[in-house]
């Protein structure tokens, strides 16, 4: 049989975070960034997340030291104050500030349901089904796993797992689309999934990983390659 299942990560390829609420500790000291400056610590936290898993597997809590290197990233560039650090990582891992859904999303989940099965699998804080019922995304997917509930977080296969599983999914019968290789690319291979990620900033450009840079591409990459 060829492809049954895809299965999305939710932040950073579905839904984005609400900047008005997760940079708040910024604008409250009066601190400005651009767009860009935001987009370059996008890319820096996913490289330098991506080198620290391949040196070590040590990171108990991969989503958390993402989201630091993000804003020490950030912080370096706009200010000097360390205390912002809790702040703006506690609201960027705040999964009710992820309120941003791309205009194109919904209509591209709903060509893809008509030809596959679709679930969510997540790193988040036990919440991120709400988010998706609030945003209306919910209708799409056949179940929402949350590490928050499922108790693993990705890379580790076990959730991975634990959604094929209780959706009786064959993992070479499925893909996963995310937007961090040390989390999502390598923890759904691990787990003998097919994988690609979300792109947007070319983060991976050169390293050869599959990649998209929207989920309205995912169809037609899909299609070239299953």
């Amino acid at each position: 049989m060829g492809l049954q299942a895809i299965f999305f990560d939710a932040g950073g390829t579905l839904i984005f975070p609400d900047r008005e609420r997760t940079l708040a500790p910024l604008k409250a000291r009066g601190i400005a960034f651009t767009q860009e400056q935001l987009h370059a610590a996008e890319r820096t936290a996913r490289q330098y997340r991506d080198a620290c898993a391949s040196n070590s597997n040590s990171a108990t809590n991969p989503d958390q030291q993402y989201w630091v290197i993000y804003y020490q990233k950030l912080i370096g560039e706009l200010s000097s104050d360390v205390q912002l650090l809790d702040e703006l990582v506690l609201a960027a891992r705040t999964s009710a500030n992820w309120t941003f859904v791309p205009p194109d999303v919904p209509g591209c989940l709903e060509e893809l349901k008509r030809d596959y099965r679709l679930a969510v699998i997540s790193n988040s804080d036990g919440r991120i089904a709400n988010v998706f019922a609030q945003l209306k995304l919910s209708e799409y997917f056949e179940a929402i796993f949350d590490s928050g509930k499922v108790g693993h977080q990705k890379p580790s296969p076990v959730i991975f797992e634990t959604a094929l599983r209780e959706l009786n999914i064959p993992a070479n019968q499925s893909i996963y689309v995310g937007d961090v290789y040390s989390i999502d690319y390598t923890g759904a291979q691990g787990a003998g999934m097919n994988a690609v990620l979300i792109d947007p900033y070319g983060t991976y450009a050169n390293n050869g990983v599959p990649q998209i840079k929207t989920i309205c591409e995912l169809q037609e990459f899909i299609r070239l390659k299953f």
